[in-house]
C-alpha cells in the first residue's frame, strides 16, 4: 500500500517536525508501506524519505523535469518519475497514493492537499477509502483547521466534507486511520450528498 506523503523543501524552525517526519518514514519502512513523494532530498522531503530508505522501505519519486536541471532529486530513491510539470507530478501522486499526508509545508504542500481534498469532496477517488490526513505537528496546521470549520460554517464547505480532512497528531493516530485504507467506500462523500 502506497503513502503519498506532502511536505517541505526546508525544515522549518521547529526541530519536532524533522523528528516526527523521520518517525513516519521509519514507521512506513516498518509496516511495508511505499513512500510515493515529490522526489526531493532536502528538508521536510529528505528527512522523510531517507527514513524510509534506511528502514529497508520502498520511494516513489515524482518530480517534473526542471527539478532535475536544478540538482534538487533524491539519487537513491526505489524509483523515479520525471513528468513535464507540476500538474503531472501532482496527477501521478494522486493515482498512486492509497492515502495522503500532509506534514508541515509551505504553499506547494496546501496546494496538493487541497487538490486530494477537493477530489474527495466531489467523489472522483474512486469507491474505496483513500484517507486524506494533515499531521498537525505542535499545532502547525491548527490554523488551517479552523479556516476548515469556518468554510464549513458558512456552507463553502460541508460538515461531511470537512469531517473527511482527518487531523492527526501522532503515530498511533495514522494506524488506526490507515486501518481503514482500501476499505469499499461507494456512494460516500459524493458533492450533493452532504
Amino acid at each position: 500500500m502506497n503513502i503519498t506523503v506532502y511536505c517541505g523543501a526546508n525544515l522549518g524552525k521547529d526541530p519536532e517536525f524533522a523528528e516526527r517526519a523521520r518517525e513516519l518514514g521509519s514507521w512506513m519502512a516498518e509496516k511495508g508501506y511505499r513512500l510515493v513523494y515529490g522526489a526531493g532530498d532536502v528538508g521536510m522531503m529528505g528527512i522523510v524519505s531517507n527514513a524510509v530508505l534506511q528502514g529497508g522501505g520502498e520511494v516513489l519519486g515524482v518530480t517534473p523535469d526542471f527539478f532535475i536541471l536544478a540538482e534538487e532529486i533524491h539519487e537513491e530513491l526505489t524509483e523515479l518519475r520525471i513528468t513535464a510539470d507540476l500538474t503531472e507530478r501532482r496527477a501521478v501522486m494522486i493515482e498512486e497514493g492509497d492515502a495522503f499526508i500532509a506534514l508541515p509545508g509551505g504553499t506547494g504542500t496546501l496546494d496538493e492537499i487541497s487538490e486530494v481534498m477537493s477530489l474527495t469532496r466531489l467523489g472522483l477517488l474512486g469507491d474505496r477509502k483513500r484517507p486524506v490526513m494533515i499531521y498537525n505537528i505542535n499545532g502547525y496546521y491548527d490554523h488551517f483547521f479552523r479556516f476548515m470549520d469556518r468554510m464549513a460554517e458558512e456552507e463553502f464547505f460541508g460538515r461531511r466534507d470537512r469531517e473527511n480532512v482527518i487531523e492527526v497528531t501522532c503515530i498511533e493516530d495514522i494506524e488506526k486511520v490507515m486501518m481503514t485504507a482500501g476499505q469499499s467506500d461507494t456512494g460516500r462523500n459524493r458533492l450533493y450528498n452532504r
